[in-house]
């Protein structure tokens, strides 16, 4: 539903500003005057992103507020006004069209569903759980508990990746110079010398040449083709389309089901554990996944369980998510603590996910060492031996 930004003064003349959920701006002034404020202005505002509500830090910040507030005994629409005053101004004014909507009655859980950019299905579906269980507070403490866990893990991933990145475009930008710039000068050096160029040292200028006839090419051209691929993979037939590939590449392919099946064993492991029942919890997961393929398997794995076949012998039919997932799964369901063990096999995954990757990024630091190496090696030697084919009487 359409937010809308206003300013309005009531009978004694204070002023009044703050955001106003309606479907019309007609409508947002008629509840406004029910309260007995006069609108002086008022003006559609859409609705915060996650980066403008601060993104994951603040969705923490806010979680850990009313999870603390209200095991602290302070009742539910207190609590929202508390952690609205401590959080960013984004999330405080979602927050603010929150609390008014339990003030009326309605339940945190739906409440919070009417901003899905912000508080995603499987957030929505723990605080649902915990409202049947009747302890909110307690479904806050483990979406607090998830969200730590999810933000340790992607400082890691961010950590492992920042030096090969960096390397790649250091390295990058010194070919680019040396192919552009270095080599150009040099050859005019050796040709004025009365050089004969080996044919290793012609090669290169021939890249060269047609590297300076077309630098704008080379110059636009990476940003471009990278903003063009960023733009097709935010669209449902690009997603699908990256993650097949993603799938299908050895090496990759291991990593990559591993990530998903951490995904999904901690989003299943929260909603289950959060007293959601089985069904319920697969499908919060499902809406909750990114990934297309991975959606789709949980989907037919939710529907598989409506048949009665059990959790673990429905993953044990796709392909999507490692066997290991659908072993630990079974152990869980045998043992009657599949929650448990969802955890469990959540914890293991994303240790295995994080290892894999700093074990890549360890790899790819020397593999470009000697990528670089060679290419200005390559280059060095084709110009010694130019330089060596330059007799004295030349100079």
């Amino acid at each position: 539903m359409p937010m809308f930004a206003y300013r309005a003064v009531d009978t004694s003349g204070k002023r009044h500003t703050g955001v106003e959920e309606a479907t019309t701006p007609a409508e947002a002034s008629h509840v406004l005057e029910q309260r007995g404020l006069l609108v002086l202005e008022i003006a559609t505002r859409a609705a915060p992103s996650r980066r403008a509500a601060g993104a994951r830090r603040s969705l923490l910040d806010t979680t850990r507020g009313l999870a603390s507030l209200l095991s602290a005994g302070l009742p539910l629409s207190r609590a929202l006004e508390v952690t609205r005053v401590v959080v960013g101004r984004g999330m405080g004014e979602v927050l603010e069209v929150v609390s008014r909507r339990v003030r009326r009655g309605e339940s945190l859980h739906a409440a919070l569903a009417e901003h899905a950019r912000i508080f995603p299905p499987a957030y929505v579906g723990v605080v649902r759980a915990g409202e049947r269980s009747g302890d909110v507070a307690a479904a806050l403490h483990r979406l607090e508990a998830q969200l730590e866990r999810e933000g340790a893990l992607r400082a890691r991933l961010l950590s492992a990746a920042l030096y090969p990145s960096i390397l790649a475009l250091v390295g990058g930008v010194a070919i680019v110079l040396l192919t552009l710039f270095v080599l150009p000068r040099f050859a005019e050096l050796l040709l004025d010398a009365g050089a004969s160029l080996p044919a290793s040292t012609r090669l290169l200028l021939v890249v060269s040449d047609a590297s300076v006839s077309i630098w704008p090419v080379l110059v636009v051209g990476p940003p471009v083709a990278v903003a063009a691929a960023a733009a097709w993979v935010r669209t449902e037939r690009g997603r699908r389309a990256a993650s097949r590939v993603l799938l299908t590449i050895p090496g990759v392919r291991a990593l990559r089901r591993d990530a998903l099946a951490g995904r999904f064993a901690r989003l299943a492991g929260t909603l289950a554990g959060g007293g959601a029942p089985l069904l319920d919890a697969l499908g919060d997961t499902a809406e909750s996944l990114s990934d297309p393929l991975a959606r789709d398997e949980v989907v037919r794995v939710r529907k598989r369980v409506r048949e009665g076949v059990t959790l673990n012998r429905a993953l044990e039919e796709g392909d999507v998510f490692p066997p290991l997932l659908s072993r630990l799964v079974a152990v869980g369901e045998e043992s009657g603590r599949l929650e448990e063990f969802l955890g469990k096999a959540a914890d293991l995954f994303e240790t295995r996910v994080a290892r894999s990757s700093e074990r890549l990024a360890s790899l790819a630091e020397p593999a470009m060492i000697l990528a670089f190496g060679a290419v200005v090696g390559l280059v060095a030697l084709s110009l010694l031996q130019a330089i060596y084919g330059v007799n004295a009487s030349a100079f």
